[in-house]
């Protein structure tokens, strides 16, 4: 799965209007237009020619993107001063689909339990300690690499818990 399609997935499952995804690239520090969102959302099959107008999203459009959900949904985070705190950025270790995973889940502020009934939603059966190796860090010696299945599976999930 590419991150352009993780993008389409998530837009259509939580139901994220165009205005919004250019205000959550922008809280995630990067800029677009809503003509360059529309870009980054024409689905494209492997076997046709990409048009030209198309935005390849890559890892760290797709961070920026997860970032800005973050604050969106959950306002800016403050440090003890009540100063706003820059988002810092994943260590370009994690896959696409395990950043997935953790910054949806910290944006709707998902438990465990919630993230374990929308895979199984989704089609899939995961134990808590398998979930909690998809979460850990790229660094810790028990961190497990999120598949497409599950990915896909999450945010059929989200789809529908969010869009009934």
């Amino acid at each position: 799965m590419t991150n352009n399609d993780i993008l389409i997935r998530l837009r259509y499952a939580l139901d994220i209007k165009n205005v919004d995804m250019v205000e959550m690239f922008k809280l995630g520090g990067m800029h677009f237009t809503k003509e360059d969102v529309m870009n980054m959302l024409i689905k494209v099959k492997e076997d046709e020619e990409t048009p030209e107008n198309f935005l390849k999203v890559n890892n760290k459009t797709l961070e920026a993107f997860l970032n800005g959900f973050i604050t969106f949904k959950r306002g800016p985070q403050k440090d003890k001063e009540g100063n706003i705190k820059e988002v810092i950025p994943a260590s370009g270790k994690e896959s696409s689909n395990n950043m997935l995973l953790k910054k949806v889940k910290i944006a709707l502020q998902l438990t465990s339990e919630d993230v374990l009934d929308l895979l199984y939603e989704g089609g899939v059966t995961v134990s808590k300690g398998e979930l909690g190796a998809i979460l850990r860090s790229p660094d810790h010696k028990n961190y497990k690499e999120c598949g497409d299945r599950f990915a896909r599976s999450f945010l059929k999930g989200l789809t529908m818990k969010y869009r009934g």
